[in-house]
């Protein structure tokens, strides 16, 4: 996924993360999104520890536990962490918080990968059932489906030559924004 990032996306990737953090009464939750030239996925929101610290910052797509959820197009629950193969430590080690369990999602959207969306050390009662990974599967497509529509209004805005229909994009896309913008305003559980 190649699209340029603006303060649209910008504030529904940290709605998103936002949202998930308070749900599942994590440590830290994170979006990544995979950039297809440089083959890695980028950290492009993060709510919680990093948070401030992390953004733009990438990894090889095929590494960790991001990397497996990314190319497999499956979520993952790991409960503890230490002995997880796929695990990556080292990358973890580098954003100076190392959790102890997390789940994972990918983010897709007409069977194109677009990122990876992960919650650290949730709650143990927001990780022992299926029923919540299942929640963050449904979250993730809306996500999804969201990101998909701000980068096709924001290429058309870009790319159209009609200002009527540039002027309807612009009030559409503030208007998804906004409404993104209020859901991320969840109390904790």
């Amino acid at each position: 996924m190649n699209i340029e990032f603006d303060a649209d996306h910008d504030a529904l990737l940290q709605s998103i993360v936002d949202v998930a953090l308070a749900i599942y009464c994590a440590a830290a939750s994170s979006i990544f999104l995979y950039d297809t030239e440089r083959d890695e996925l980028i950290f492009r929101a993060v709510s919680g520890q990093g948070q401030g610290l992390l953004i733009g910052r990438g990894f090889p797509s095929t590494q960790g536990i991001a990397g497996w959820v990314l190319s497999s197009r499956q979520a993952m629950i790991v409960d503890d962490l230490t002995g997880n193969d796929i695990f990556a430590r080292d990358i973890a080690e580098s954003t100076a918080y190392m959790p102890r369990s997390l789940m994972a999602v990918p983010l897709v959207h007409d069977d194109e990968a677009l990122g990876v969306l992960e919650v650290l050390d949730p709650h143990p009662q927001a990780r022992a059932a299926i029923a919540e990974l299942e929640l963050l599967v449904m979250f993730a497509h809306q996500a999804s489906v969201a990101l998909r529509v701000i980068g096709n209004y924001s290429r058309a805005i870009r790319e159209d030559t009609n200002v009527q229909r540039k002027q309807e994009a612009r009030r559409l896309l503030s208007a998804l924004t906004d409404l993104v913008g209020e859901s991320g305003t969840l109390p904790h559980r």
